[in-house]
């Protein structure tokens, strides 16, 4: 098996095992795409250095653990600000629809603003938690790409979740993993460690994943602060708020679709 959770060929994407979810083996985690939109969004020039500043992906049907094709296209390009789409395709059908917003980086430092409030503590400070990764469905998929430290919450633990991130496989094999990357795979596992249904009777899969950046991340630990709130029709919001060592970066919010098993 490849130790990558994409292998490029030729204009194509192969997704590995390491791209699976927790809801079928054969169907990817949702921040497999997620973090592939944004690799292809920072692979577009740009006419000014820039950012990207917010991601929002809609998860348009089940994405295959398979052959995947990327389709970019530059809604509007200027100085401040660059609006990109990108597609992601099965066998010639859209599975996945980004847009991406990139600004444009100041040349001098700004001003600090208003005090940022802190990150709980350090993954340092935080010891490794295997029942935690134990309780992860399967054992090759996507949780598989990260070592975890948990604070509170998990998968089948029922409540907000607090847990620290560090990605160690590649997105994509024989790529660099960007910062923006790394933070929209964390960013998908807002609704797995903030569940408020249990998930032996329940799935709560998102169909979109929006992530607001202030700044782009830094290091490799990254900390997801998430809960969940469900309405009483079926709908439900995943959020968190990122952070890394230096304090939060980003916020994130899914859409849920609640369904008994």
């Amino acid at each position: 098996m490849n130790d990558a959770i994409f292998v490029k060929q030729g204009s194509g994407f192969f997704a590995t095992a390491y791209a699976a979810g927790p809801w079928h083996p054969q169907l990817q985690h949702g921040g497999a795409p997620s973090a592939l939109v944004a690799w292809a969004a920072e692979q577009v020039p740009t006419a000014a250095p820039m950012r990207v500043a917010r991601v929002t992906v809609e998860l348009l049907r089940p994405v295959p653990v398979a052959r995947l094709d990327i389709a970019t296209e530059v809604i509007r390009d200027g100085r401040k600000i660059q609006l990109l789409q990108v597609k992601l395709l099965h066998d010639g059908k859209e599975v996945t629809r980004a847009n991406v917003l990139r600004v444009r980086m100041a040349e001098e430092p700004v001003p600090a603003g208003a005090a940022m409030p802190e990150v709980a503590g350090s993954p340092e400070n935080v010891a490794e938690d295997d029942q935690f990764r134990d309780s992860l469905p399967g054992a090759v998929n996507f949780g598989a790409n990260f070592d975890l430290r948990r604070i509170r919450g998990g998968f089948r633990q029922l409540g907000p979740g607090q847990v620290w991130f560090r990605q160690h496989r590649a997105l994509i094999e024989g790529e660099p993993l960007s910062p923006v990357a790394r933070a929209m795979a964390v960013a998908d596992f807002s609704n797995g460690i903030a569940p408020v249904l249990p998930f032996d009777e329940w799935t709560f899969i998102n169909a979109d994943l929006t992530v607001n950046f202030a700044r782009a991340p830094v290091g490799e630990w990254l900390f997801s602060d998430a809960e969940t709130w469900a309405g009483d029709d079926g709908a439900g919001l995943a959020m968190t708020r990122l952070s890394d060592v230096r304090g939060p970066f980003a916020r994130a919010v899914q859409s849920l679709v609640l369904e008994r098993r």
